[in-house]
């Protein structure tokens, strides 16, 4: 039988390492202003600001619902920046538990500076994702290197193994 991955377990991931940043950000706030490159977002806020438009501009695609534009994301509290995702979260939950919804339906993407691609909804979904998981890993290399070392594991084998 082929391995399939359950969407659910990454989406519990994110959803995790989402939390697990939130909580961090609350104990060190300093953190939410340092400088950060990626994406040229000028800072860790703006970067998380970008995460979670992402998976809000990506779930809103997928569920057929209309774009919110970034300024309308809020960056100027952690609350507020995590509040997004869980609106993006309870999308896709939404979507993920309704049985008749169509995963393989081709979707067309506007990519800045690119055009429009054509993918299927559940490449967006794992795209959405993957490109969360991704830039929390390089946040944490941010913030690590400014003195702040995450406190927690962030491998996904670190969501479900048991020390022994």
């Amino acid at each position: 039988m082929p391995l399939t991955i359950a969407v659910e377990k990454l989406i519990a991931w994110n959803d995790d390492t989402a939390q697990k940043f939130h909580d961090f950000v609350h104990i060190n706030p300093v953190v939410f202003s340092l400088p950060s490159d990626i994406r040229s977002e000028g800072t860790v806020a703006g970067t998380l600001q970008h995460i979670v438009y992402l998976e809000l501009r990506f779930a809103n695609l997928i569920a057929g619902f209309p774009k919110k534009p970034l300024e309308e994301i809020p960056k100027d509290s952690i609350d507020a920046i995590h509040e997004t995702h869980r609106h993006a979260t309870t999308i896709m939950r939404q979507l993920l538990s309704d049985p008749t919804f169509d995963w393989s339906q081709q979707m067309v993407f506007e990519v800045p500076n690119l055009g429009p691609i054509n993918a299927t909804r559940e490449s967006f979904l794992i795209h959405l994702l993957m490109h969360s998981i991704r830039h929390y890993a390089q946040l944490a290399a941010v913030i690590r290197q400014a003195g702040y070392p995450p406190t927690w594991r962030m491998d996904y084998l670190f969501s479900e193994a048991q020390a022994m």
